[in-house]
């Protein structure tokens, strides 16, 4: 028995990288996906390969009648809607903030902030109506601590945060729970500089993050699909309004072994201690 049986959901951004990885554990444990993304070649793929558990969806998430569209199609395919994951993105606009043009700004907003909005907009009213269902968007540890991203990608993934936070609040009474998940350095072929990023270009930037946090490699795919596989499920029936970090521990602090000597050797503080009888 899967853990999501007989669920249905809607993966934005699922043709590649974190959100290939969650559609194949979403089928793995038993649901109906329906992967939306604007790669229809490796989407078409993907979904011919899963079989009648998978459905392909063109969408750019920025277009909200086709953000609607993904969730209608999923609905009319299945008959409800369990799960949606807002996983669609990207690095956005980079640079100091002088060199960033207004057109910069608004596709990057658009993409890391809207597109999650559109998902929770036409989402929630099908899942008040069923009274249960689990939304979950892709974040990043950037949202949650400056000088790790760019000024827009932090700003737009703080804003999914809070945007997570709020829709969970107004969502609750319906049992319909609103969460997010806060990536750290993760190999997608997004994060590698490209769509079509090479084995070998993974490969290199997977050594290159490999001591960037305390547990000793970069995280993969599939760490975050782990997560959200559990978020969908009815494990977390009681879990709402949050932010989950998976990051091999990048913002509790610098890795043990980039911390001063003093801390890491044994040296006890001996203190005076009066006689006892």
């Amino acid at each position: 028995m899967g853990r999501l049986d007989g669920k249905v959901a809607v993966i934005t951004g699922g043709a590649s990288g974190i959100g290939e990885a969650t559609v194949r554990r979403f089928v793995a444990e038993g649901a109906k996906v329906v992967i939306a993304d604007m790669q229809e070649d490796r989407g078409s793929a993907l979904a011919a390969e899963l079989g009648d558990a998978a459905a392909f969806a063109s969408c750019n998430v920025i277009r909200e009648e086709q953000v609607a569209g993904a969730i209608d199609d999923a609905v009319r395919r299945w008959g409800r809607l369990d799960v949606i994951y807002n996983n669609a993105g990207f690095g956005g606009a980079m640079g100091p903030i002088s060199s960033i043009s207004e057109e910069d700004y608004d596709l990057t907003m658009d993409v890391l902030l809207k597109g999650p909005f559109f998902g929770i907009k036409h989402a929630a009213p099908i899942m008040c109506e069923q009274e249960s269902g689990s939304i979950i968007s892709t974040a990043s540890i950037c949202g949650l601590q400056a000088g790790i991203g760019s000024h827009l990608y932090t700003v737009a993934k703080a804003g999914v945060i809070s945007l997570t936070q709020t829709t969970a609040l107004e969502l609750a009474e319906h049992n319909v729970r609103v969460n997010a998940v806060c990536p750290g350095y993760t190999i997608t072929p997004l994060f590698a500089g490209s769509a079509s990023a090479t084995d070998e270009r993974l490969d290199k930037a997977r050594q290159r993050t490999a001591t960037a946090q305390p547990m000793h490699r970069a995280g993969e795919p599939t760490d975050i699909a782990n997560l959200v596989l559990f978020l969908a499920s009815d494990e977390s029936s009681w879990v709402t309004g949050q932010a989950h970090v998976v990051d091999g521990g990048l913002i509790a602090g610098p890795a043990w072994r980039d911390q001063p000597r003093m801390m890491r050797e044994a040296n006890p503080i001996r203190l005076h201690r009066p006689p006892t009888d």
